[in-house]
Formats: C-alpha cells, sequence, structure tokens
C-alpha cells in the first residue's frame, strides 16, 4: 500500500496535460522531461520537498513536512547574512562596513563583505565568522522567534572542531581604535534532534573508515523548507509582512543583500574559471554554463552537501513581467554511504532543479497568456 501510495502522483499528473494544471508544482511534476522523471520514479528515496508562493502571495506545495530531516546545508548561510547585518544595525558604535576581527583570525574585514562572499561564492569562513560574531544559542533564539521552533543552527561549516560552543571574541576598529569589542561566550550544548529520517543511509566514512550503520544527523544543522522559503518570501515582500517576522535592515543594508544575491561571481570580482554564471544558482541554469539572460534575476541561496541539493530562490523575469519564489531540496546518494563523495549531483540532483526550476517558470508564461 506505501508503494501504491508514493506512485499516485506519478500516474495523476500522466493522465492530464500539463496546461490542465492551476498548480505550478504539478505542473512541473507532470512533465515528461527525463530530468524530472527519473526522480518522480523514485520519489521516497530522493526526499523531495517543494513550495512555491506566486507575486499574489499564493501557496503550493508538494511533500512538505517540517518534521521530515534534510541536511540545510550552506542554505543556512542565508538567515546567518539576514542576522549579522541586523546586529551590525542594532550596535550603535558600527555599522555593516566597519572592519572586524574574529580572535586568531588573521583576516580583517566587514560583515557586508562576508555577507557577499556567502551569496557570490558560498564561502564556509565567510559564514563562520559571521557564526562567531552571532553567537550559536541567540542564532537559534532569534530565528526562532521570526520563524519556527524547529529551526536550529549549531555548527560552523568545514572546519576543525565545526561544533564548539565557545563563540570566540570578535573586535571592531575605526581608524585603528576599537569602537565595538564582544568578548568569548560559552553556549549550551547541542541537544538531539527528535525528527523523522533523522538516521540516515546504512553507512558513513569516519576517518577513512567505513562504518556499517546509519549516520546520526540529530545534532547537525536544521532549518525546515518551508521556514527557509519563509524567510525569502518574507525578505523580498517586506510591507505585507508582521514586523516581528522581518529582519531589521537599513535600506542601504537590504539593497546590498538584494545585489549580490542576484549578481553573478564574476559581475561581483570573483573570476575564478569554476565561478561561472550558475555556480551557486540551480534552479533553470544550474545545469548550464552558459550566460544567464539579463532580463532574469535569481535571488537565492543553494546547499549541497550529504548527497543533499537545495535552493531557495526569489526569480524575477523583468522582459516578461513574471515573480516567484520557489523553494526545493532533493536527496542524492544512491549507493546510501555518507562521506564517501559518490553523490550523483550533476547526473540527477542539479537537472531536476534546473528543469524543476524551468517548468515552474514555463507555468507562468503559459498562465500569462490566457
Amino acid at each position: 500500500m506505501k508503494k501504491l501510495l508514493l506512485l499516485l502522483p506519478i500516474v495523476l499528473f500522466s493522465c492530464a496535460k500539463q496546461k490542465d494544471f492551476d498548480d505550478p508544482i504539478q505542473f512541473a511534476l507532470a512533465s515528461d522531461a527525463e530530468e524530472i522523471q527519473q526522480v518522480m520514479r523514485n520519489l521516497e528515496a530522493h526526499e523531495v520537498q517543494i513550495m512555491v508562493t506566486d507575486s499574489e502571495g499564493t501557496n503550493f506545495d508538494f511533500q512538505l513536512n517540517d518534521f521530515d530531516y534534510f541536511y540545510p546545508a550552506s542554505s543556512v548561510k542565508f538567515p546567518i547574512a539576514l542576522l549579522a547585518l541586523e546586529k551590525a544595525n542594532n550596535i550603535p558604535t558600527i555599522d555593516s562596513e566597519t572592519l572586524f576581527q574574529i580572535q586568531g583570525d588573521s583576516v580583517k574585514t566587514t560583515i557586508q563583505k562576508e555577507v557577499q562572499k556567502i551569496f557570490a561564492v558560498s564561502d564556509n569562513e565567510a559564514y563562520n565568522r559571521l557564526f562567531d560574531f552571532l553567537r550559536k544559542d541567540s542564532i537559534t533564539d532569534a530565528l526562532r522567534k521570526k520563524t519556527s521552533y524547529l529551526v536550529r543552527i549549531s555548527h560552523r561549516l568545514s572546519t576543525s572542531n565545526p561544533a564548539s560552543t565557545t563563540s570566540k571574541a570578535v573586535t571592531f576598529t575605526k581608524n585603528d581604535s576599537v569602537v565595538y569589542f564582544q568578548k568569548e561566550a560559552q553556549n549550551r550544548s547541542i541537544d538531539a534532534l527528535d525528527l523523522k529520517r533523522i538516521h540516515k543511509g546504512k553507512g558513513f566514512y569516519r576517518n577513512d573508515s567505513l562504518v556499517n550503520e546509519p549516520m546520526n544527523f540529530s545534532k547537525k544543522n536544521y532549518i525546515p523548507l518551508q521556514t527557509l522559503h519563509q524567510l525569502m518570501y518574507r525578505f523580498h515582500h517586506t510591507k505585507s509582512q508582521r514586523k516581528e517576522t522581518v529582519f531589521n535592515l537599513s535600506d542601504e543594508d537590504r539593497e546590498f543583500v538584494k545585489k549580490v544575491m542576484h549578481k553573478t561571481p564574476k559581475q561581483q570580482g570573483f573570476t575564478d574559471d569554476e565561478y561561472y554564471d550558475s555556480y551557486v544558482k540551480f534552479f533553470m541554469y544550474g545545469d548550464t554554463k552558459e550566460a544567464i539572460p539579463a532580463h532574469i534575476k535569481i535571488y537565492n541561496k543553494v546547499g549541497y552537501a550529504y548527497g543533499y541539493l537545495t535552493d531557495c530562490a526569489h526569480i524575477v523575469d523583468k522582459k516578461n513581467d513574471i515573480s516567484f519564489t520557489v523553494t526545493a531540496t532533493i536527496h542524492v546518494n544512491k549507493n546510501q554511504i555518507f562521506n564517501d563523495d559518490t553523490y550523483e549531483y550533476e547526473t540527477i540532483g542539479i537537472p531536476f532543479l534546473a528543469e524543476l526550476g524551468r517548468k515552474i517558470h514555463q507555468f507562468y508564461l503559459e498562465k500569462q497568456k490566457n
């Protein structure tokens, strides 16, 4: 019976033409494109969740479940960037362009520079610096006030001892004078999450050795897909939101974030060959290295690790006067082994998200014509 239920959406979709749908997600998933159907044939393994909100604020979703764990990877950098700008905005002696330095770090930088690196190239060190500035406990407490009690951002990324509960001291300076000092702080220990699918796969590598048991994600970062989506939608529709759910940013910082969200890495000065236009943009253009058309603006943040691919985006087509917010996650780990660097990102995950984005865009193009 369970397998029959999982196959039901595919059967329903195949019985109707795409033009018959009034839901952009169903329209996209009904496509006969192999990029879509190879995922639909194995929905349970791919853990797909999707949410779309149109320009009028109407929500659509597919397999959305706040209690079904997926690893958010670098998508958590999106709220971290906004929280850092908000905190700087609330400290009278500094702003987002004031130089700061983390204890033990040789780099002097600004909040704006680190936010730019987060959106342009998904820089982990930038995230880690803002994580220390914000402090672990304050991050989760602030996000729960704005969004959901399930949110938990508890660790740094791609560094030694990422789960350390010590927030390092931070010093802000102007003209070589200290204008704000934040002392080192101890945070609460990391509690285990109690969610579905929190133990995953059949094995994982630890220090080059295979451990033949499911990997435990209960102390990892977590932000539900719906929460990520709401944060993106609210950021682009602040006037229609309750004040307590919107980040308190200056007008200058808000425009800055919009700029670094949608501009390509090369437009922002990141010129390495790996930084093509769609380097951190999965929807619509993730499966091509061709230039993104000038009339398409994608304001987004992606995440990928442990076989999970997530993109949270607000997409604007200025030429056709179309805009929508879309968030989706997919898991691609056929052998069910973690940390072996064998994931189907390029063959299944990114092609699915790219085609999903294209089909949703097509839905709104066709809706506009009718």
